[in-house]
């Protein structure tokens, strides 16, 4: 079983860089304190990276 984190959105796009609102769209988020689980890979990692003012990992699964 593959590793997965649960990711959460809380910050806003609004008046970001585009580069960083398609940061969140890659990663199925697009509104306030909406969840996602992710396979935890160096990928998603580093884009969760880029944005860490607008992202927090709230659960490692596994």
């Amino acid at each position: 079983m593959a590793k997965t984190i649960v990711v959460k959105q809380i910050g806003s796009p609004i008046r970001r860089p585009e580069k960083q609102r398609q940061t969140l769209i890659g990663l199925g988020l697009n509104k306030m304190h909406k969840t996602r689980e992710l396979e935890d890979t160096p990928a998603v990692r580093g884009m969760i990276a880029k944005i860490p003012h607008m992202v927090q990992i709230v659960e490692e699964k596994g």
